[in-house]
């Protein structure tokens, strides 16, 4: 079992446990160690998992250690009013080669998604959010990814995968089970203007950095729609995550970062999130390591907030509000319980009418209302017909 092939925690995080209040996460949530072995996963529902791979990364070599930095800093933290029972199954140690790491990767988070158990994925280059992918192949499922980063990370189809084009694997490689690629908080001047039109061209969604900050809660749709999200923290800026050789003076703030990933944990289709490019050797007073530890609790604290409702399942507790727009009738949903907003897509597929909902916003609702078509309605609508 692949399983058996983790790396107990670093001694040093598990040590540092010994002083901490027994109210603490640290002191709340099972840890694989060298003496107590793999925690059995039974009733488990969140397990974090560090991978020790970083031969893939682009100008940012050495990342993948100092993991032990972050799970100091995320066990000294109070856990919230929490129901969900978290483990901490180490690491994924390298393998003779990158693919060697990129098939236990998979194959761990494969074990643990068809048990219902949402990984953390925490350490090493982006590009094992390739492994994450195809560890969705034998689930029977599209799947929607989410990513936050100031690139696309498409590059060019080399031979070899790195962190810097795994999207265009991704992408062209089959089996091919992506349905919609989302960015959050691309900067323009580090992707090309052929990158921007195949992103368009592809119908995938993408937002600026500026656009995302301005109003953070843009993201939760998009969040709540997804299956798969990925963070590099080189989509938050150098002042606040100086742990990257390539970090950059513009990105997201702290807090900022924070919101995000709980809109992810909060999204009860996110079934896998991951925050890469972590290099100790250059994170200032420990800075990088501390805030990651936070996105972890942020997402965990949202995770646990999850509340069961889509307008499909039952209409009950839904306001319908029905605009045409030219030809067009959209129908959309308001939940009473969050105030959260769906839209309805009818679509044709092999001349047999279909409709599915996808997740929106009030200022969706109201871009319909002036008969303009929703950008994110118009892109799925597309990609459906």
């Amino acid at each position: 079992m692949s399983l058996n092939l983790l790396i107990p925690v670093e001694d040093i995080a598990v040590a540092h446990t010994a002083l901490l209040s027994d109210l603490t996460f640290g002191k709340n949530i099972i840890i694989h160690t060298k003496s107590n072995g793999i925690p059995n996963l039974e009733n488990v529902q969140i397990a974090i998992l560090g991978v020790l791979e970083g031969r893939n990364a682009v100008d940012n070599f050495g990342t993948g250690k100092g993991l032990e930095n972050i799970r100091k800093y995320l066990y000294q933290m109070f856990p919230g009013n929490w129901h969900s029972n978290i483990v901490d199954l180490g690491n994924i140690p390298q393998g003779n080669d990158v693919e060697d790491t990129f098939f236990i990767t998979q194959e761990i988070i494969s074990i643990l998604i068809k048990k219902n158990i949402t990984p953390i994925i925490i350490g090493g280059s982006q590009d094992i959010t390739y492994a994450n992918y195809r560890a969705y192949d034998n689930l029977d499922q599209s799947v929607n990814l989410v990513v936050i980063d100031n690139k696309f990370d498409l590059g060019e189809l080399e031979q070899s995968i790195t962190s810097q084009n795994f999207l265009h694997k991704i992408v062209m490689e089959k089996p091919n089970n992506l349905f919609n690629y989302s960015n959050i908080g691309f900067q323009t001047f580090f992707n090309s203007q052929e990158e921007l039109d195949l992103i368009d061209k592809l119908y995938f969604e993408a937002y600026r950095l500026g656009e995302a900050t301005n109003d953070i809660t843009i993201v939760e749709p998009v969040m709540r729609d997804a299956d798969i999200v990925s963070i590099d923290i080189n989509s938050i800026r150098y002042t606040d995550a100086p742990a990257n050789n390539n970090a950059v003076p513009n990105g997201f703030y702290g807090d900022q970062i924070c919101s995000i990933s709980r809109y992810a944990g909060i999204s009860r289709k996110v079934s896998s999130f991951g925050i890469y490019e972590f290099n100790a050797k250059y994170d200032k007073n420990e800075q990088t390591a501390h805030l990651i530890a936070q996105m972890m609790w942020y997402f965990i604290e949202g995770y646990n907030l999850r509340i069961d409702e889509f307008p499909f399942e039952s209409k009950k507790n839904y306001k319908k509000y029905i605009v045409l727009v030219e030809e067009d009738t959209i129908n959309f949903y308001k939940s009473d319980k969050s105030e959260r907003w769906w839209m309805e897509i009818t679509y044709f597929n092999n001349k047999t009418k279909n409709s599915t909902l996808i997740p929106c916003t009030y200022q969706d609702y109201l871009t319909a209302s002036n008969q303009i078509y929703p950008e994110r309605w118009l892109k799925t609508f597309r990609k459906l017909n």
